[in-house]
C-alpha cells in the first residue's frame, strides 16, 4: 500500500502553549482514519497542519511524496490534492451552490467553466442535492450546507479528504445525512482523516481509530481494539464518558 500521509515528530506551539507534542502517524492510500479525543487535545490542530492552515513548529509532513514542511514546496499545488471540510460550512453566502462549487476549479484553471459546471451537477447529485444547484446557502439547512461543502471539496478531485468535526455544528437530525455521504466516500476508497465526536461513525467506518489527548497519540488501533478493549487508562476514561 502506498503511504498517502507521513507525519514525523510533529510539534506545534501557539506562543508558549505546546499543542502538539511529537505526533508520528502514517496513513495509507484508501484508509479511513478517525481521530477522537477531548476538546482542546490537538486533534483539529493536527488536521490543519496537514494542509498548512497551521504551520508546524517542528517536524515533517509528507503528503503524496511531497514534503509540505520544505520551504521550497509548492503549497498551492499540494493543497489541490487535499480536500477539507470544516465544522462551519464556510460557503460564500453571496454565491449560489453551483458558483460555490465551481469557483476553485475555475480559479485554479484545473477545469474550464463548462467542465466545472458539469462536475458541480454530478457532485450535487452524488450528495443528494441536485435540485439546489441555483439556491443560495441561506436557504439551505445546516445538513444541506455541509453536503454542499463536501461537494465543493470534491470538485478539486482531491486524493485525500480531511474532515474537521463536520457534524458538530448540525442539529441531531441532520447529522445522519452528512455521515451517509461520508460513508459513501469511504466505500469508494477515498483516503479520509476525520476528526469526529461521532463514535458510532468511527466504529462503523474507520479502518483505524486514533485517540489523541494533550497533544499526544495515546492509543490507536482498529475500532474493535480501541472501543472494545482500550489499553490506555486515559482512553478508557474518555470512552466511558462519551459512550
Amino acid at each position: 500500500m502506498e503511504k498517502k500521509v507521513k507525519i514525523t515528530n510533529l510539534h506545534k506551539y501557539f506562543l508558549k502553549n505546546e499543542v502538539l507534542k511529537g505526533i508520528n502517524l502514517d496513513i495509507q492510500e484508501g484508509e479511513v482514519v478517525c481521530v477522537i479525543g477531548p476538546s482542546g487535545s490537538g486533534k483539529s490542530t493536527m488536521l490543519r497542519c496537514i494542509n498548512l492552515l497551521e504551520l508546524p513548529t517542528k517536524g515533517e509532513i509528507i503528503v503524496d511524496g511531497y514534503n509540505l514542511t520544505d520551504k521550497k514546496a509548492d503549497i498551492n499545488r499540494i493543497r489541490r490534492n487535499i480536500g477539507m471540510v470544516f465544522q462551519q460550512f464556510n460557503l460564500f453566502p453571496h454565491l449560489t451552490v453551483e458558483q460555490n462549487i465551481i469557483m476553485a476549479p475555475v480559479d485554479t484553471k484545473t477545469m474550464t467553466r463548462a467542465a466545472a459546471k458539469q462536475t458541480a451537477a454530478h457532485l450535487l447529485n452524488r450528495v443528494g442535492l441536485s435540485e439546489k444547484l441555483h439556491a443560495y446557502p441561506a436557504s439551505l439547512s445546516g445538513g444541506q450546507q455541509q453536503r454542499v461543502a463536501i461537494a465543493r471539496a470534491l470538485a478539486m478531485k482531491p486524493d485525500i479528504m480531511l474532515f474537521d468535526e463536520p457534524t458538530s455544528a448540525l442539529d441531531p437530525e441532520m447529522v445522519g445525512e452528512v455521515l451517509a455521504v461520508m460513508k459513501e466516500l469511504a466505500r469508494e476508497g477515498m483516503t479520509m482523516i476525520v476528526v469526529t465526536h461521532e463514535m458510532g461513525f468511527a466504529r462503523e467506518v474507520a479502518d483505524r481509530v486514533i485517540f489523541i489527548d494533550e497533544g499526544i497519540i495515546m492509543e490507536q488501533g482498529t475500532p474493535k481494539e480501541v472501543f472494545g478493549n482500550p489499553q490506555n487508562p486515559r482512553t478508557k476514561d474518555f470512552l466511558n464518558k462519551v459512550l
